[in-house]
C-alpha cells in the first residue's frame, strides 16, 4: 500500500503546483465548449477520494459536508470558488491523504461496501480496491486540469 499511497501524494502535489501557479479567476474559468474548471477537477478528486474509501467504509468523511455537495459526481460548478474556498480546497489536497495513510495504517476501514463503478464496469471489493482506483480517477482529472490549463 506504501506505493499506492505516495502514487496519491505525487498526484495531489502536481494538482496543488497547478493551484499555486494559476490565479483565482484562471482556477474558476469554464472554458467554452467545457462545464467545469480546474479547481472543480481538484475538489472533484478531494470528494470522490473521501466518498470511495470512507463512505464505502462505513467510516465518516473527514471534510466538510459543502466539499461534498459541491464537488461531488454529477455536480459542475454554480458560481466561482471564493479565496477561502480556494485555500480550503489547498489544504485538503494533503491533510485527506496524510489522514487516509494514517487511518489505514491503523485498521480503522474493517468493512467495505461492494460497489460497481459506472465508468468501466469494473467492482470494488475492499478498501484496497478503492485507493487503486482512487489514483486512477485521479490522475484522469489532473489530466483533464492539465488540458484545461491550456484551454483558459
Amino acid at each position: 500500500m506504501i506505493y499506492d499511497f505516495d502514487i496519491c501524494q505525487k498526484n495531489r502535489q502536481l494538482l496543488h503546483n497547478l493551484m499555486e501557479k494559476l490565479t483565482p479567476e484562471q482556477l474558476n474559468k469554464i472554458p467554452d465548449g467545457y462545464n467545469n474548471n480546474i479547481l472543480w477537477n481538484i475538489g472533484h478528486s478531494i470528494a470522490t477520494q473521501q466518498l470511495l474509501v470512507y463512505g464505502l467504509s462505513g467510516e465518516d468523511i473527514q471534510i466538510p459536508k459543502h466539499i461534498i455537495d459541491l464537488y461531488k459526481k454529477g455536480t459542475k460548478p454554480e458560481k466561482p470558488a471564493s479565496l477561502e474556498e480556494i485555500e480550503e480546497i489547498k489544504q485538503l489536497l494533503f491533510s485527506t491523504i496524510n489522514q487516509l495513510e494514517k487511518d489505514y495504517s491503523e485498521g480503522v476501514f474493517k468493512t467495505f461496501k461492494t460497489y460497481t463503478l459506472s465508468t468501466s464496469g469494473g467492482t470494488l471489493h475492499k478498501v484496497e480496491d478503492a485507493i487503486a482506483f482512487n489514483n486512477f480517477h485521479e490522475g484522469l482529472h489532473l489530466g483533464y486540469a492539465m488540458a484545461l490549463v491550456k484551454a483558459i
